[in-house]
């Protein structure tokens, strides 16, 4: 198939416009509880007195257990045989879970030693992200199967990551209520309450995508050849060992594994020099002005998010006109001109150029959180052609996975490369011109580069729209349309 095809969505492939409000208020209920655990725990530091670095210590051993416990919770989900489908029951016990979970960890009791609110705080934080992951896998996977159609999924992740983004304007207000004395005592009880407030929302929205949402493939999906999950006797050994054959299977497969690594070269290409921009703004912009770096940092911060809206918006309508694969090029593209004028417009004599790459910056992460799951669906059908089996769960996972796996080692990575600069924080604005230099060429090039590299690894996908148009018609003739 060409790849300039192009179809008009069907009516019956359409997704109400309520029904994709409802999955991207799921995706809010997804990310508020990411960002609250993470930007709540400044209260063990700040109202409690925990040592920083256990503090990052609590942030991190949680998250990898949730990274490896996606994948098997994906395969689970796949897997499993019920009268209200796959993904539906798990998206209902986990919300309710995940939110009374989350307000008991925050209960912490007041006047107890630092080793005490480590381990609480620890197997607390291990037991929440289980249910988190019990919650948001199906969920992600459910997304995958609401629509048939090549453009209707550009269009509901456009709605879900926009809905989503939302979470993140909310969550940097989190420390002004739970340190606001009008309302409470202390930071703590600030945290127990507003912890409270969160999973009261959570268990109230999050079930929603449960109720009022459809799995459209869960008749296929029983149809399928590999059996239901068992635990008993030796079906146990049988169910791991497919386990494992399908994680090697899904990443062994060159259209998601192409996905994953375009993803991970993006997203942890921005991740890793994340910091540096408020650095090279403060000692280079600013000559180590931190009041005054940290006031334009915020601005370039603020418009950058406004942007990634808007961006969200254009990317989700620029896709259904010219394919994701182009709309990604284009994308991936402005942002590298956004992230190559940082060389020039981070600039001493005219400060406020340095508003001019934000908007353009965020074409890369707006587009990549929009297009990637929608890739993602197509990818789902094309395998489905080749093994007969929906694994929704298990791409969804994986991708995650990879995203969670990348995101920590950038971050840990990240202050090794700001070492290796030459940065010193105890020279304040007198840092030295190698070490400014270096910072600036990692801000401004090291994206750049991971992002080139990705449209390059793109270039040979090889799902356009009519391929997928191709790949839907060939299931269709063979299990009948669902």
């Amino acid at each position: 198939m060409s790849e300039s095809a192009h179809y008009t969505t069907a009516s019956e492939d359409r997704i109400p416009f309520g029904q994709k409000l409802i999955y991207g208020l799921g995706a809010f209920v997804n990310n508020l509880l990411a960002a609250a655990i993470g930007g709540m725990s400044i209260v063990l530091n700040l109202g409690l007195g925990m040592n920083p670095a256990l503090v990052g210590l609590l942030g991190a051993l949680p998250r990898l257990t949730d990274a490896f416990t996606d994948p098997i919770m994906g395969y689970i989900s796949d897997h499993t045989r019920s009268r209200w489908g796959r993904r539906r029951p798990y998206i209902f016990v986990g919300a309710i879970t995940s939110a009374v979970i989350f307000a008991l960890l925050w209960q912490l009791p007041a006047d107890k030693s630092e080793t005490f609110y480590f381990w609480y705080f620890l197997s607390g934080s291990i037991v929440f992200y289980l249910a988190y992951t019990a919650y948001a896998t199906p969920w992600v996977a459910l997304g995958y199967e609401l629509t048939p159609d090549y453009h209707e999924r550009t269009r509901l992740m456009g709605v879900q990551n926009f809905i989503g983004q939302l979470a993140y304007v909310v969550a940097p207000w989190f420390l002004w209520i739970m340190q606001n004395e009008a309302w409470w005592v202390d930071m703590r009880q600030g945290a127990a309450s507003l912890a409270i407030g969160i999973a009261l929302f959570v268990a109230a929205v999050g079930v929603l995508p449960a109720i009022f949402l459809r799995e459209r493939f869960k008749e296929v999906a029983v149809a399928g050849a590999v059996p239901k999950v068992d635990v008993a006797g030796s079906a146990l050994l049988r169910n791991m060992r497919e386990f494992f054959r399908a994680f090697a299977l899904t990443l062994k497969f060159a259209p998601f594994l192409k996905l994953c690594v375009a993803t991970f070269l993006v997203f942890n290409g921005f991740m890793l020099i994340a910091a540096f921009q408020s650095y090279v703004i403060i000692y280079y912009v600013f000559g180590g002005d931190t009041a005054l770096g940290a006031k334009y940092a915020g601005y370039s911060g603020t418009l950058g998010a406004i942007s990634t809206f808007v961006v969200i918006v254009f990317v989700t309508w620029l896709a259904t006109r010219i394919g994701k694969r182009k709309a990604f090029f284009l994308a991936i593209g402005v942002s590298m001109v956004g992230y190559g004028l940082k060389w020039f417009c981070y600039d001493p004599d005219v400060p406020w150029l340095l508003l001019v790459p934000a908007p353009l910056m965020a074409f890369g992460l707006g587009a990549l959180f929009t297009l990637m799951p929608s890739m993602i669906c197509d990818v789902v059908d094309m395998d489905e052609l080749e093994t007969h089996q929906r694994r929704e769960g298990m791409y969804g996972s994986i991708f995650w996975w990879v995203v969670k796996l990348g995101m920590a080692a950038a971050l840990a990575a990240s202050g090794y490369l700001l070492n290796a600069t030459g940065f010193d924080v105890a020279l304040q604005g007198n840092q030295t011109d190698r070490a400014i230099h270096l910072m600036r060429m990692c801000d401004a090039f090291i994206p750049f580069l991971t992002s080139g590299i990705a449209i390059w690894v793109i270039a040979t996908y090889r799902i356009t729209e009519g391929k997928a148009h191709e790949v839907r018609m060939q299931l269709e003739a063979r299990r009948g349309k669902s």
